[in-house]
Order: structure tokens, then sequence, then C-alpha cells
């Protein structure tokens, strides 16, 4: 039972790990839309308002592939767990077909967050034209 233990340890360090990448993404997107957003208007210049959705994309594909990652491992943390302790090899495999990359990136927590500042941007542009 000893080696179960420390293989789902070892997986749900992983899991842990993606989560609070998620998380510390999720803090650094807002904060340099916002900036970009602010300077824009102060600015008056569309340009810095255009950086800051295209910033804001680029953080949204990558905070989808660490949630992405992060199901994955806990798909393969449920397979281990129901694994019997002579079958336990360490492994870190994924199956990357459990889980689809796009499903990920349009599911409610990342979608609202993202969409959400996509949708400040494009309001802020239509009140300052």
């Amino acid at each position: 039972m000893e080696n179960k233990l420390k293989h789902l340890e070892f997986i749900q360090g992983i899991i842990s790990r993606m989560a609070a990448n998620s998380f510390y993404l999720k803090g650094w997107s807002l904060t340099v839309f916002s900036g970009l957003l602010a300077l824009s208007v102060d600015q008056g210049e569309v340009a810095l308002l255009l950086v800051a959705v295209s910033s804001s994309v680029l953080f949204w594909l990558l905070d989808g592939y660490y949630l992405w990652q992060e199901r994955l491992f806990r798909h393969l943390y449920d397979s281990v767990r129901l694994l019997e302790e002579t079958q336990i090899d360490f492994a870190m495999k994924i199956d990357s077909s459990k889980e689809k990359y796009l499903c990920v990136l349009t599911s409610k927590t990342i979608f609202l967050f993202y969409f959400g500042m996509l949708s400040a941007a494009a309001l802020t542009y239509f009140l300052t034209k």
C-alpha cells in the first residue's frame, strides 16, 4: 500500500502545481489587462487595447493548457487509485484522449473569466469611440 500512496502523492503534487499555475496566470492576466486598458483609455490608443485583448487571449490559451493538464492528471489519479499494489510502476503517462483541450477552453471556470475581460475591452472600445 505504501507504493500506491507514494504514487498518488506524486500525482497530487502535479495537480496542485497545475492549479497554482492557473491561479497565478489569472492574476497576471488581470493585472496586465487592467494596466493596458487603463493606458489605452488614458492615451486614446486603440493599439494598446488590441495588445490588451491579444495578451488576454494568450493568457486564456495558456490557462486552458494548465487546466487541461490538471484534468488529465486527475484522470491518472483515478486510474492509479484503482490499481492493485503489485501494478504500481510510478508511471506518469497521461492519456490526452480523456479530455479535449477545446472543451477545457470553453469550461465555465475559464470561459467566464476571460470572456468577461474581452467584453470589458469591447465595452471600453465602444464607449471611447
